[in-house]
């Protein structure tokens, strides 16, 4: 969850609030939120009321249960088509994956963090923990290690300090020292691997979407199983996947993503 920016008053709690609920990923109890949030009964509730009033957070009277609220699906849809890559890259990644048979996910930088914003999945044989709308880490994930390469200087800085290093297997990077090393060998091939190290069994090569300046707007993976693909396996993906990042990079160009 992101945490407030001090000054960010009543707006920011709001938003606070909305990232709490979020989080249970199901709809929660007023007392349920009220254990994980700093804020005493009565401003919370006040703040909920609100955020229902304006139909950010829905509740259900029978289960007593609080959810987000069908504005916010307006809003988000509203955000994936102006300011997320994913419509720009969805007729080149549907390409891609009809052509590989794999998982292809299109991710964003988001505080630090990976946002996937469209999968296109074509074989029913393993399905990956990625979905369209979720979070994740970047530095144990191959599209998160393709964008952090490419960072400038001062925002890779930033965000190497936003990992947790939080060990998922056996795989994943402990310090932003071991993952430095891997992010200068990323950099000279062009592309990242994820070797099993957020899920097991899961694999993937990844590469960055670039502006023509450079400037990192996104990331594409090809993913699979180790059931039916080694590390080395993953290189036939290379060149596809190479350019389709190149496709999706020139036309996005144009547009104006946040950074």
């Amino acid at each position: 969850m992101n945490k407030q920016v001090a000054g960010d008053g009543t707006v920011g709690k709001a938003l606070e609030i909305l990232d709490s609920i979020a989080a249970f990923e199901r709809p929660v109890r007023f007392s349920e939120l009220l254990e994980t949030t700093q804020y005493p009964k009565a401003t919370l509730y006040r703040f909920m009321q609100t955020l229902t009033n304006q139909n950010m957070l829905s509740y259900d009277e029978d289960d007593g249960t609080y959810s987000l609220g069908i504005r916010l699906v307006r809003l988000a849809h509203a955000a994936w088509k102006s300011a997320s890559l994913a419509p720009i890259a969805r007729p080149y990644a549907e390409s891609l994956a009809a052509k590989v048979g794999e998982s292809v996910h299109v991710a964003q930088f988001d505080e630090g963090q990976v946002l996937f914003v469209d999968k296109l999945r074509t074989t029913n044989r393993y399905e990956t923990l990625a979905q369209a709308g979720q979070v994740v880490p970047a530095y144990c994930t191959g599209v998160g290690k393709a964008m952090l390469a490419f960072l400038a200087p001062k925002r890779l800085q930033l965000a190497l300090q936003q990992q947790s290093y939080y060990q998922y297997t056996a795989s994943t990077h402990a310090s932003a020292d071991s993952l430095n090393t891997e992010l200068e060998q990323v950099r000279r091939d062009g592309v990242a691997y994820d070797r099993e190290e957020h899920e097991e069994g899961i694999i993937s090569i990844a590469t960055p979407v670039l502006s023509k300046n450079g400037r990192v707007i996104g990331a594409i993976s090809v993913a699979t199983s180790t059931r039916h693909h080694t590390l080395e396996g993953l290189e036939v993906f290379r060149a596809d996947l190479l350019e389709t990042a190149e496709h999706i990079g020139a036309e996005a160009t144009s547009w104006q993503f946040p950074t």
